[in-house]
C-alpha cells in the first residue's frame, strides 16, 4: 500500500503528524511517556532490588543517595524501584480503563445518535445519571461494596469513565448523519446499520482516538485518588496515590517519601493531557486552519 494513502478511518496519518509535531507540548509530553513506558518496561534492569523487597532494613527512611536515588521507605524498600514499577501500575490501569471505557462508550453512543427517539433517551437518561454524581463518590461506593484489589479498580473506573466517550460519539453520530453522503447511502437502500458501521463510525474515529487518549490520564488520577484514600490497589503493589498518601506520615521529616511519586503523577497526567490536546488540534479540520 502506497504510504500516502496511510489513514485511520478517514483521517491522513501523515497529514495528522506533520501538525502533531508543530505543537511543541504535544511533543514534550510524548517524549516524557515514551521514557517513562522504556523505565517500565526495563525496570528489572534498572532497578536495585524488586518493589517488595525489603532489602534496605537497616537504612528506614533514609534520604536520595547514590545506591537509592529517591532513598527507602519506612519498611526498608527502595523508593526509586517501586515509583519505576508503579508506571506500569498507572499505565496499564489507565489504558486498560479508557479500552473498557471505549467499548461501553462507543457503541451506547452510536445507536443512541443514529436512532435517536426512545433509545436516545434512554442512553441519555443513563449516561446522565451516572454524570450528576461526583465520580469519585461512585468509585467509593463500588470499591466499599465490592472491594478494593487491581480488577476492581480498572472495573469500576471504567465505569465512571465512560459517559463522556459515549457523549462525544452520539454528538459526532448525529452530526454525520446529516452529511450527504449518509443520506446518499439510505437512499440506495443500504441498512441502517450498515450506514451506521461502514460509514460513521470510520468518519467518527479521529474524536473517538482524542477521547480514548484524554481518558487514560483522567483513570491515572482517579486511581491515584482512590488509593490516596486507602480504597484503591492493595499494597504492596506500588501506586503513587497510596505512596503520597504514606509520605504524609512523614512529611515533615522524610519529603522524599511524597515529592517524587508525586512528581511522577504530575508529569505522567500532563503529558498525557499535552499528547490528547495535540491530537484533537491535529484532527481537527477546523482547528488546524487557526495553527
Amino acid at each position: 500500500m502506497n504510504v500516502k494513502t496511510l489513514s485511520i478511518g478517514r483521517v491522513d496519518i501523515l497529514e495528522i503528524w506533520r501538525y502533531f509535531h508543530k505543537n511543541k507540548l504535544s511533543l514534550i509530553g510524548s517524549g516524557v511517556i515514551f521514557v517513562f513506558i522504556l523505565a517500565a518496561i526495563f525496570a528489572p534492569l534498572i532497578t536495585p532490588a524488586g518493589y517488595a523487597e525489603l532489602k534496605y532494613l537497616d537504612k528506614i527512611n533514609s534520604f536520595p543517595s547514590l545506591n537509592n536515588w529517591f532513598g527507602v521507605d519506612a519498611v526498608g524498600r527502595d523508593y526509586f524501584s517501586r515509583v519505576i514499577y508503579g508506571i506500569r501500575v498507572s499505565v496499564f490501569v489507565g489504558c486498560t480503563t479508557a479500552f473498557i471505557s471505549l467499548f461501553i462508550g462507543v457503541p451506547l453512543g452510536a445507536l443512541a445518535g443514529y436512532l435517536g427517539g426512545t433509545v436516545d433517551w434512554g442512553v441519555m437518561r443513563l449516561v446522565e445519571t451516572f454524570s450528576v454524581i461526583p465520580p469519585l463518590l461512585v468509585a467509593i461506593l463500588f470499591v466499599t461494596l465490592f472491594g478494593s484489589g487491581l480488577q476492581n479498580v480498572i472495573f469500576i473506573l471504567a465505569l465512571v469513565s465512560w459517559m463522556d466517550i459515549c457523549r462525544l460519539v452520539r454528538g459526532e453520530i448525529l452530526t454525520l448523519k446529516e452529511r450527504e453522503y449518509s443520506m446518499a447511502a439510505r437512499a440506495i437502500g443500504v441498512k441502517p446499520y450498515g450506514v451506521l458501521f461502514r460509514h460513521l463510525l470510520p468518519n467518527a474515529v479521529a474524536p473517538i482516538i482524542v477521547g480514548m487518549v484524554l481518558c487514560v490520564p483522567n483513570a491515572i488520577m482517579l486511581e491515584a485518588m482512590l488509593s490516596f484514600l486507602g480504597v484503591g490497589i492493595n499494597p504492596p503493589t506500588p501506586s503513587w496515590g497510596q505512596m503520597i498518601s504514606d509520605g504524609l506520615y512523614y512529611i515533615q521529616f522524610y519529603w522524599h517519601l511524597t515529592l517524587f511519586p508525586a512528581i511522577f503523577l504530575a508529569l505522567t497526567v500532563l503529558s498525557l493531557s499535552f499528547i490528547g490536546d495535540g491530537l484533537r488540534d491535529a484532527m481537527d479540520p477546523k482547528l488546524r486552519g487557526r495553527r
